[in-house]
């Protein structure tokens, strides 16, 4: 296929019908800043094939993946070990389809699986029922909102400030066009008075609180008294799960009082891939079932009494009509789910229970290890496996010059939070089971010898 399967003579033809005087009217909408003024550096016209991909092959050998060295990154996306017999089944030729089955009620293996995972994201996060996925943590986020003002009729969403930043402006986007107010607070490091303040600001307008546990400076807090403020003024608590493996270890949303649990399940089953596709997590209460978007799978029986599965809700759009929707997000990354289930099937409650521990008692390790050095502080003090720290100078720099000595150290905040100086030198660092001995000498000697 040729790069330009167009002809001049084609373009003009489809720019008539259109009524559009150029190529350029089509693009008035984006801000000139953001438009290219030139080719992209080093990619010259008319190069081959077989020269792009060396090109590109090239630029991408420039970067540094989260297999080149010590890799503490986290902040929403985590590298965890996927087994090797994840993958082999989820490329089976009965699972690996080109799209979402449209015609699940002729798959029955496909509505098994979706069952089967309903099921363990309900366990797992202690609440009655989950439905067969979303398309991401921040989308489900924005989904409970929705769902937390129908419940309610109300409109005022608070959001806690140890939400991700990316969620919170996921649901500012998505709200941008309605009239649902979110009130949000600046980040700080002390998450205790965050919490405090939101159950004292829960009144008769609020629809719900939304809280994240463990929170982006990777704090773990006891719900229980957020959800009794809220409850007690008519309110839902929506609690955002980033980091699923935690679940393994401290208390499910749904043992807390949470109305709507939402996250992301990428860190079981499925590896960063370059960020996507990932996995949305959503779960909530049996009297909110009907407000619940999405699709969900029951099982039942046929004419001969035999097991069968179907779809016993499906509330997007596309399944009827706009006005009775609840939901217009279509995809539901259900191969991702299923990588989420095989994976979460050879763990075994067991098994991420261990797993949790592991990641929990590495992170304590080099939590130590790295308040040891001088001008180190560690700010997070109950912690899963994600820890804030605070640098004597600046993180985004010190991210960049510990880049340059093979160690992905983790996220500033200053990149989450550009606007806020009282951050910027701060640090989340994540350690997964993944990260070995010999990583944590090689972050705790390279920003000994950076901050020196």
């Amino acid at each position: 296929m040729r790069y330009l399967p167009l002809t001049p003579a084609d373009r003009s033809a489809m720019l008539g019908v259109i009524g559009a005087p150029d190529i350029d009217a089509l693009f008035v909408d984006v801000p000139a800043a953001a438009q290219l003024s030139a080719p992209i550096a080093g990619l010259t016209p008319h190069m081959t094939e077989l020269e792009v991909e060396r090109k590109l092959g090239a630029l991408a050998r420039r970067n540094m993946t989260a297999s080149d060295g010590p890799f503490f990154v986290g902040a929403g996306a985590y590298k965890h070990h996927v087994p090797a017999s994840v993958d082999h089944l989820i490329q089976r030729g009965e699972f690996l389809t080109s799209y979402t089955p449209y015609q699940p009620e002729i798959a029955q293996g496909t509505l098994q699986v979706l069952f089967e995972f309903q099921s363990q994201v309900a366990r797992l996060l202690a609440m009655d029922v989950a439905n067969a996925s979303m398309y991401d943590g921040s989308t489900s986020m924005t989904e409970a909102v929705f769902m937390a003002r129908r419940v309610t009729r109300r409109k005022v969403a608070r959001v806690s400030s140890g939400v991700h930043p990316h969620y919170t402006a996921v649901l500012n986007t998505l709200t941008r066009f309605t009239d649902d107010e979110i009130v949000t607070r600046a980040p700080d490091f002390t998450p205790d008075d965050d919490l405090a303040a939101l159950a004292a600001a829960v009144d008769a307008d609020t629809s719900c609180v939304v809280v994240q546990n463990p929170n982006i400076f990777g704090h773990v807090a006891d719900l229980t008294p957020l959800a009794d403020a809220c409850h007690a003024a008519g309110a839902l608590l929506i609690v955002v799960v980033t980091e699923v493996v935690s679940l393994g270890l401290i208390k499910a949303p749904g043992e807390m009082g949470a109305d709507i649990v939402v996250g992301e399940g990428q860190s079981i089953g499925n590896g960063l891939n370059f960020g996507g596709p990932y996995l949305g997590l959503f779960a909530t209460r049996d009297k909110y079932v009907r407000q619940m978007p999405g699709r969900l799978c029951g099982e039942t029986v046929d004419a001969d009494g035999k097991r069968g599965f179907v779809l016993t809700l499906s509330t997007r759009e596309q399944h009827i009509r706009r006005e009775k929707a609840t939901s217009n997000i279509c995809t539901n990354s259900g191969l991702c789910a299923l990588a989420f289930s095989i994976h979460m099937t050879l763990l075994g409650e067991s098994g991420l229970r261990k797993l949790a521990a592991l990641n929990h008692a590495r992170a304590v390790q080099l939590a130590d290890r790295l308040g040891r050095i001088p001008g180190v502080e560690v700010v997070t003090r109950n912690f899963f496996n994600e820890f804030t720290i605070r640098l004597p100078q600046e993180a985004r720099p010190v991210v960049r010059k510990l880049a340059e000595k093979g160690v992905l150290a983790g996220v500033s905040l200053g990149r989450l939070y550009p606007d806020n100086a009282a951050l910027a030198n701060g640090l989340v660092v994540a350690v997964t089971e993944t990260a070995t001995d010999a990583d944590f000498d090689a972050f705790e000697d390279a920003l000994d010898e950076v901050l020196a």
